[in-house]
């Protein structure tokens, strides 16, 4: 057994079988995203409460492989689970850290309760962090803007197909070495605007992060991608056409006036940690932000008038990334070029900088896994 966490404590069943050294070199060589995953995964099974027993037990780290499951298995008929995603990084003295873990924790419990599944304490979520990359510390890459991508989930294992919460359930977390998202050198991609989809509805799960939220994404990502587009854009059009969010994506806007302009949230948009982390930074650096609505109109006619200087995105997988072009079926609005000092990729050196260890951590937002 190692360390206890609120009463939780993990046992260790390592594998037989891990990766050599150098068929994990030729992996972190070319990581990619979510090609590839480490050795050992960790997991806390839950069950419901009855006569006085019952809520998590047998923390473990097992072997990377397939779950197994019932084929009654509530996941798998009413899609009742969740998921975070966060990032370790590895310093220069060979330390690995994470960004802001806690608010990661808290956003899952938040996820949780919008899909009627158990709260995990956030101390136990966090311990699961540090034991998996602790046994898979050799996973970390070391190159410029890589990270161990960690993927904490949580399914409904029950074999029930009555329509009611699971009283079974398996919290596990995996990991995979990433690189660029959008691959290759850091450029401004084009999005689509969708017209037709819409991701999330109001009273929905719009700011769970489960994964019916992406399922529902994915018919408008093809779209996108046929008109060579990286993301889809999503409006509400029962609000004037606010715009939302990308398929997995925050979105910002940078005015010449300084004012940097997000989406307020409003039950439909994801609770964003990176989102939340440009808010603090921007206005660290002195820039006014406002969380508002924000119409396409609005979009539009700052870029006919010259007001808005830089639209970009954010998110765990990606960090930041600008937008060049917004695509729609009767047109496109274009942004300006990148200047040597957009607002964007200095408040994203910054974000990196802090998350590997260059940059002072001035909020406490690190977290030492290994």
């Amino acid at each position: 057994m190692t360390q206890n966490a609120l009463g939780v404590e993990f046992s260790q069943r390592l594998t037989d079988n891990p990766k050599s050294a150098e068929e994990r070199a030729a992996i972190l060589a070319n990581p990619g995203f979510g090609d590839y995953f480490t050795d050992h995964t960790a997991v806390v099974d839950w069950t419901a409460d009855t006569e006085g027993k019952g809520g998590w037990h047998d923390a473990r780290i097992e072997p990377y492989g397939p779950i197994a499951m019932d084929p009654a298995a509530a996941v798998l008929h009413y899609g009742q689970e969740i998921f975070e995603g966060l990032k370790a990084y590895r310093h220069a003295d060979g330390s690995v850290w994470t960004f802001r873990a806690e608010a990661n924790a808290h956003r899952f419990n938040r996820s949780a309760q919008r899909l009627a599944l158990p709260e995990l304490p956030p101390e136990v979520f966090i311990e699961s962090l540090r034991q998996l990359v602790s046994v898979d510390k050799d996973w970390v890459p070391s190159g410029d803007g890589e990270a161990l991508y960690l993927r904490p989930f949580m399914i409904a294992t029950e074999a029930f197909l009555g329509v009611r919460p699971s009283r079974e359930v398996s919290y596990r977390v995996i990991a995979s070495p990433a690189g660029n998202y959008f691959g290759g050198e850091l450029k401004p991609v084009s999005i689509w605007l969708s017209e037709h989809f819409a991701r999330a509805g109001r009273g929905g799960t719009g700011e769970a992060k489960c994964g019916g939220n992406y399922a529902a994404s994915l018919a408008a990502q093809l779209e996108a991608e046929a008109h060579g587009c990286k993301q889809v854009l999503f409006l509400d059009p029962f609000n004037d056409n606010a715009v939302e969010e990308l398929g997995g994506m925050n979105v910002f806007f940078v005015f010449t006036d300084g004012r940097i302009v997000t989406p307020a949230l409003n039950g439909n948009i994801l609770h964003g940690v990176t989102r939340d982390s440009v808010l603090q930074l921007a206005s660290d650096r002195g820039h006014k932000v406002e969380e508002r609505k924000i119409t396409i109109d609005e979009w539009h006619e700052s870029l006919e008038d010259g007001s808005l200087s830089e639209v970009f995105a954010c998110g765990t997988a990606a960090v930041i990334t600008p937008i060049g072009e917004l695509k729609t079926a009767n047109g496109s609005f274009v942004s300006p070029p990148l200047g040597a000092d957009s607002v964007a990729m200095a408040i994203r050196e910054q974000l990196l900088g802090i998350q590997t260890g260059t940059v002072e951590d001035l909020h406490g937002w690190l977290t030492r896994l290994a």
